[in-house]
């Protein structure tokens, strides 16, 4: 694998300069494949070395490059070196790339490959908890929701793989004002019997009309105030209102859940931290840090100079908690629970000023570890809409989704039979949604285009699926056949070499999405890696060819097809074998 490369390599420039190997370790990168073209394997950074300090950070650095190189003897290993811009290039021996790449596939570790390199080892481990999906009780699901959704379920997935404990926690926006509003709705305009039978579209028409109400009307504005103060209050019957929507919406969202394969091990929110939320408001007074507005708002002052020219609302004049209040209970709650290493959350980056003020507010009470406490922020989707309408409910989305895959699958004359196709469209049709999200970076909007998403030849979902499924069809088709090498000399067209090259950067593509947690460096390998296989699936026939010419070359699909499937798997995305 590439740290048994990268470690040889490694220690030969530990020998010459004197120094650990270890070292050179970060300086050490893979090299971008490009088609039909030969290249190095690996480069090393000399501007790397002359910011650790190994080179002189002064002088001319192609001079330095030069001399490095003429230094650097070839071996068994190391066929040859070369020199670019500032940088040193290493050159594998071909037969021993074959044999190392290939040979976790061989010994049946195909989970393991990647996950157990050096590189990796450099990352923190421990308890992670992710806050992410957090939708708003008594509202059907939002497509909008499905960005945090999707984006927490791959970092939850990713910091899994890489060995740490995860917590997977959904806080629902089931407490604030907006239960006021709707508890006072549906006094007027509620109906038992319709929410039985549809009872998200019940709410959610109910809330509709009685925001509708409260714009000209102050006297449901305030009927809302007084609902609301009940709850804070646990006052039974609001409390038991209130319960009954918690319950139906939970259920609902549950079946959403189970079609994008996302499970969640806590089922929070801000209803959990109501009376914390209080004791956190006098912490604050005890501290001296909570202030009174001119409006008699409790606030807390975030001014570097102390003059109250930026400032963070905590309570309302009634003495009622605010979403931030209830946020500062909640992850002090969950330190003192959980006793997370980190803690993530994923919301939209409009949210970017309230989790500066959290995190600000948590390290002025002492609490030192809100430093370890991050945000992951994400820009908006354009354009979501199904054939039905404008306001874009998530299982609408699914549905048309499943629905356009179906039919293209239909349409097509490669489509196998398979047992319950409505199935594979439906996992398809979600993983197109995943990929049209995840490649670029998260911060940016991005538009959403139903046709360009379901392509089967682009850059898209449907591409990782047909060649996952390609490439099960190839093995399930040449089942009598053993994937295994006995001669590595079989696989040194440039075509095989070029996938193996490319497989060299899965770790760093992992360790890179640690450090950034941005899912698009996974999902551009991935896309990358299935277009090496297409040429090779075209150039490297395994029908026909000598024995152990086939059992290498499905030796080297297999490889291909199992770092296909564990990649798509942390980005949320169940493979598929037929299509």
């Amino acid at each position: 694998m590439a740290c048994f490369f990268r470690r040889r390599i490694a220690a030969k420039l530990g020998q010459t300069l004197q120094q650990s190997e270890d070292a050179f370790i970060p300086a050490l990168s893979a090299i971008p494949v490009f088609k039909k073209q030969q290249s190095a394997d690996f480069k090393l950074s000399i501007g790397a070395l002359r910011v650790s300090g190994i080179l002189p950070s002064s002088g001319d650095i192609q001079l330095q490059t030069e001399d490095l190189a003429t230094r650097l003897k070839q071996d068994s290993v190391v066929e040859d070196i070369s020199t670019g811009s500032g940088m040193i290039n290493f050159k594998v021996n071909r037969k021993l790339l074959v044999q190392k790449m290939l040979e976790p596939f061989g010994k049946q570790e195909d989970e393991k490959f990647g996950l157990n390199s050096e590189l990796l080892n450099t990352l923190k481990r421990g308890t992670t908890l992710v806050e992410y999906s957090s939708p708003n009780i008594a509202k059907k699901f939002h497509a909008g929701h499905l960005r945090s959704t999707i984006i927490g379920n791959f970092i939850a997935n990713l910091k899994q793989s890489l060995g740490n404990k995860v917590i997977r926690m959904n806080y629902l926006g089931d407490w604030g004002m907006q239960f006021g509003l709707l508890g006072a709705g549906f006094g007027q305009f509620g109906c038992q019997e319709k929410l039985k039978q549809n009872p998200l579209q019940h709410l959610f028409e109910v809330y509709v009309r009685v925001n509708k109400e409260a714009e000209d009307n102050e006297d449901m504005k305030q009927a809302a105030r007084d609902f609301f103060r009940q709850l804070e209050q646990h006052e039974s019957e609001a409390v038991s209102l209130w319960q009954q929507f918690r319950e139906i919406t939970v259920d609902e969202y549950q079946h959403i859940y189970k079609r994008l394969g996302i499970h969640f091990d806590i089922y929070s929110g801000e209803s959990f931290h109501q009376d914390q939320a209080q004791e956190v408001v006098q912490q604050l007074q005890s501290q001296g840090l909570l202030k009174t507005s001119e409006r008699e708002t409790g606030v807390v002052d975030l001014s570097p100079a102390g003059d109250m020219s930026s400032v963070c609302t905590v309570l309302r004049s009634d003495g009622t908690s605010l979403y931030i209040t209830r946020d500062l209970a909640a992850a002090i709650d969950r330190k003192e629970k959980y006793s997370f290493d980190e803690m993530i959350y994923v919301t939209d980056k409009s949210q970017a000023n309230h989790f500066q003020q959290l995190f600000h507010i948590l390290l002025a009470l002492g609490h030192s570890w809100a430093d370890s406490c991050h945000h992951v922020p994400f820009g908006l989707v354009r354009g979501m809409k199904t054939r039905s309408g404008e306001v874009v409910f998530l299982e609408d989305v699914l549905d048309e989704a499943r629905a356009r895959m179906f039919h293209n699958m239909s349409q097509s004359k490669t489509t196998k039979e398979m047992d319950d196709p409505e199935d594979t469209a439906e996992k398809v049709g979600i993983s197109a949604l995943i990929v049209q999200d995840f490649k670029g970076p998260l911060h940016s909007d991005y538009t959403f285009d139903w046709d360009r998403m379901l392509q089967a030849q682009g850059e898209t979902g449907v591409f990782l699926q047909y060649t996952h499924a390609r490439l099960c069809s190839l093995m399930r088709s040449n089942e009598s056949i053993e994937a295994s090498i006995s001669d590595p000399s079989l696989l040194l067209e440039q075509t095989s070499i070029s996938i193996l090259q490319h497989l060299l950067r899965y770790d760093e593509v992992l360790y890179q999405s640690a450090q950034d947690l941005q899912p698009k460096h996974l999902v551009n390998f991935l896309l990358k890696l299935c277009h090496l296989v297409a040429l090779a699936h075209r150039e490297l026939p395994v029908k026909g060819s000598p024995r152990d010419v086939a059992q290498a070359r499905l030796c080297l699909f297999s490889g291909a097809c199992s770092v296909l499937a564990n990649g798509m798997r942390i980005l949320g995305i169940t493979p598929v074998d037929k299509m």
